[in-house]
């Protein structure tokens, strides 16, 4: 990291450099540190509503709780900091910090949100956040950013560009790097997930980077997965992977606005057809597409309206809390795997012999077939 780049004072130390917040350079902090009457009065003088605006260094397991179920946005921040964090320092707390909020969590919808680059997700996004501010819900929106191959950072900054949304005080953004590790995301999303539900947050929205693999992911971890499209860009059945079609609640063409409204609709009708020949993504649910335009605020209504309908038609069946179920054991089996291969990869044996065994694969002495058997028999041998 250069030099200049300063971390702010609640990054976690040794946490790596997968952190999007930086502190500019030429930033002066005038807090007094020599003198004691100084800083006292310095520390009135910042007092607002009887709390320092300015954050403690290190928190405590009960401050980081207190802080998320008074819904603290800083404190919130935070405690996602913390469990973002891949040093080893900070994982048994945050861990407690998550058994400690559970009981809080699990009351809120749950919404996935995908679609192809230049759909205009994050504008809808925002829409539908004002939306349902207006109609007295509180919605936290996790970002699932792509990640610089450099810094490791997000590239996108969906917090930039949910400008409207990002300064209400009933709404909250959280752009998280994807470090190029769909196993991480899935862990910290989820996690991020249930401290925004126990912070009092009744609509999470997590948005992926498009389509892809990640798509498979959050969709393991949401209630409504909703696939917003735009007309005009190519053949419209061809265009995205069917595979991703079948796990979408229902489809959304955006920009249907201007001169695009009957490409659009056409669009919409064309879905529709196709949607008929497609396994149902939630049994006894029709997906189905639906137009809008997040940028005039139409058809807005009408896909929350779609959202509830179907909260309230799989929680009749009891679907809701039977996926919620399955999700929550396919969360555990996944991290399970994570972990054996953590460990695994952190044995002295196989520290020793990878490299080497991987050097006599770019060779041609052996096989990568022949290699994965020895560095196995290495790993189970010498324990």
């Amino acid at each position: 990291m250069n030099e200049k780049i300063k971390k702010p004072e609640w990054t976690p130390e040794n946490a790596g450099s997968e952190f999007a917040t930086h502190v500019l350079p030429a930033v002066q902090n005038d807090y007094p540190k020599n003198n004691k009457k100084q800083r006292d009065d310095k520390e009135i003088s910042l007092k607002k509503d009887n709390h320092l605006i300015t954050p403690k260094k290190n928190l405590a397991l009960n401050d980081y709780k207190e802080g998320i179920l008074s819904k603290d946005k800083t404190i919130l921040a935070r405690a996602i900091t913390l469990i973002e964090s891949n040093a080893d320092k900070h994982f048994d707390i945050a861990q407690e910090l998550i058994k400690e909020i559970l009981p809080y969590t699990g009351k809120s919808i749950r919404i996935g949100i995908t679609g192809v680059p230049g759909a205009g997700k994050s504008t809808f996004i925002e829409t539908l956040g004002l939306y349902l501010i207006q109609n007295k819900k509180t919605p936290a929106i996790l970002a699932i950013d792509p990640s610089s191959t450099i810094s490791k950072g997000s590239i996108l900054g969906d917090k930039t560009r949910m400008e409207i949304l990002a300064k209400n005080d009933d709404a909250f953004i959280r752009p998280s790097p994807s470090s190029g590790n769909l196993g991480g995301v899935a862990r910290k999303t989820r996690e991020t997930m249930l401290l925004c539900e126990a912070a009092g947050f009744d609509v999470i929205i997590i948005e992926t980077v498009g389509v892809g693999q990640s798509e498979v992911t959050v969709r393991s971890m949401v209630d409504f997965f909703l696939l917003i499209l735009i007309a005009g860009a190519g053949d419209e059945l061809q265009g995205i992977k069917k595979g991703v079609i079948e796990l979408a609640d229902a489809i959304l063409i955006n920009k249907a606005d201007g001169d695009n409204i009957i490409s659009a609709e056409s669009a919409k009708s064309q879905y529709n057809n196709a949607l008929h020949y497609l396994a149902d993504a939630t049994p006894g649910w029709k997906t189905k597409a639906f137009t809008c335009s997040a940028i005039e605020n139409k058809g807005i209504d009408d896909i929350w309206q779609v959202i509830n309908d179907y909260i309230s038609y799989t929680k009749k069946k009891k679907l809701f809390a039977d996926r919620r179920i399955l999700q929550t054991q396919k969360w555990f089996e996944s991290m399970l795997n994570e972990a054996i291969l953590n460990n695994f990869y952190k044995k002295d044996t196989v520290k020793d012999n990878l490299q080497h065994i991987i050097d006599k694969i770019l060779n041609n002495e052996i096989t990568p077939v022949v290699g994965v058997r020895m560095i196995l028999d290495e790993a189970l041998i010498r324990k």
